[in-house]
Formats: structure tokens, C-alpha cells, sequence
């Protein structure tokens, strides 16, 4: 598993040549869109100024796109569409994500939505209530700190966009990941990890419209099998990440 990796292209285009850059970006598309190593572009113009462009393209990992990408039967293609605007590069360059993100308040981000720190440490609280209680589950968690159910209150927060106070305190996503290590756990335990806080999502009050629910459960479903594959015998530890963050129907910027 690999953390994925934005490459920003910056263009100065001249104006009487915009509408066929944009043409050649439109054709080169086509390649991007069938490469397994890429996971999403998009072509930005200025708006202050008509000759500036940004291209951002999020690939799988740097040497995906370098080794992957750029030797692969797709490449050609998309370099003789984009060969002529070579000139007009100012920058191209791979960025990697850092902790220092968020939304607005154009629009609440699911932490708000959910109710807060309080909704999260009700949720945390009847969920592990119930894994306790269950014969599937409580053998995992036979060892569970007092404080556990806090601290996975603290990383849920963080994940829907709430305050960055699980990173502050334990360690952020490397923490979490080392707690899996070694743990071999199996499907049926992580499907009823899925049901039980789904459960608990719903003896906590936590919002039951489908918008805020198919988040949420997209995140469980998400998270639950990274756990998985960080339990098993074939695991390694990832690169340095940030904590996840998880938005309306948004999938988080790295992939383990």
C-alpha cells in the first residue's frame, strides 16, 4: 500500500493558443482516464489571469507515475497531444499531503453534522459496550485500555473533520495502524464490527439521514478493511500519513 501523490503542472499559455491547449488536454484525457495509476486530474484555468493554467493530477504513488505511467502503452498518447505546450511549463512537481487541511462553513463537515465531541464519545462509549458483550468480537478486545474508547472517539472526530487532538495526543495514523498489527483479524469479525457500530450509531442519536449515514458507513466499510489488512501476516508498516479526513460522499487523499 502506497500513499498517493498530487503532481501540479503549471502552464502559461498565450491567449490565441488557449483553445487548442484546452483541445489537446481534452484528447490527452483520455489516456489519463484509462491509466490504473491515475486517480483523478483536473485542468484549472485562472481567472485573474487567462494565461495561467494548473493542471493536477493525483496518482497512485510518484513512482507509479513515473515508472508506471510513463512506461506504460498509455504515455505515448497522451505526450504527443501535450508535446507542443512542453515550452510552456513553469512548474511540474509532486506534492504530498500534510495534516494542515479542512473544510469551510459553506457546508457543516460531518464532526458538526454528527453533533461533535459529544456525539462521538456516546458513540464510542455504547459501542464498545456492545463489542464487550459479544463473542465474536470480545476476544480482540480482551486487553482494551479503560481509555480506549476514548482515544478511537478522539480518531473518529478527527477523521469526519473535528478538531486534530488524536494526532496531538497519540501519535496520528501510524498509532492507529500499529494498534492492528498482529491482531489476524478475520471477515466475520469485521463485518460485525461493521453491524455493531452501525448499532451503536443509532442508541447514540447519531443523525440518521442517508447523505450524513452513507458517509458514515463509507468510512466504517473503509476503515474496517484497512484494519484488516494491517492484522494480517503480510503487513507493513505505512509511510508517514496524516489522519485520514472524510467528507460528504469524498474519498480520503491516500490509501493506506
Amino acid at each position: 500500500m502506497t500513499q498517493e501523490t498530487v503532481e501540479y503542472i503549471r502552464y502559461r499559455i498565450p491567449e490565441d493558443r488557449s483553445a487548442e491547449f484546452l483541445a489537446a488536454y481534452t484528447r490527452a484525457a483520455t489516456q489519463l482516464a484509462a491509466a490504473p495509476q491515475c486517480v483523478d486530474y483536473e485542468l484549472a484555468r485562472c481567472e485573474e489571469d487567462f494565461g495561467h493554467y494548473i493542471l493536477r493530477i493525483t496518482w497512485t504513488s510518484t513512482e507509479d507515475h513515473l515508472e508506471g505511467f510513463r512506461n506504460s502503452d498509455l504515455f505515448p498518447g497522451f505526450l504527443a497531444e501535450i508535446r507542443p505546450y512542453v515550452e510552456n511549463i513553469e512548474e511540474m512537481r509532486h506534492y504530498k499531503p500534510t495534516s494542515v487541511r479542512g473544510g469551510g462553513s459553506s457546508l457543516p463537515s460531518l464532526y458538526d453534522w454528527a453533533g461533535g465531541e459529544e456525539a462521538f464519545t456516546r458513540l464510542t462509549s455504547v459501542f464498545y459496550d456492545k463489542v464487550l458483550k459479544d463473542d465474536l468480537l470480545a476476544p480482540l478486545f480482551a486487553d482494551m485500555g479503560p481509555d480506549h474508547p476514548e482515544h478511537v472517539a478522539l480518531w473518529l472526530a478527527e477523521v469526519f473533520g473535528g478538531p486534530a487532538a488524536y494526532s496531538l495526543t497519540q501519535g496520528g495514523h501510524g498509532h492507529m495502524v500499529a494498534k492492528h498489527f498482529g491482531r489476524h483479524i478475520t471477515e466475520p469479525q469485521r463485518r460485525r464490527w461493521v453491524n455493531l457500530v452501525q448499532d451503536a450509531a443509532d442508541e447514540a442519536g447519531l443523525p440518521t439521514d442517508a447523505e450524513f449515514r452513507s458517509a458514515f458507513v463509507a468510512y466504517i466499510e473503509w476503515g474496517t478493511r484497512l484494519a484488516v489488512y494491517f492484522s494480517g501476516p503480510d503487513a507493513k508498516p505505512p509511510a508517514e500519513q496524516p489522519v485520514p479526513r472524510w467528507g460528504w460522499g469524498s474519498m480520503p487523499p491516500y490509501q493506506g
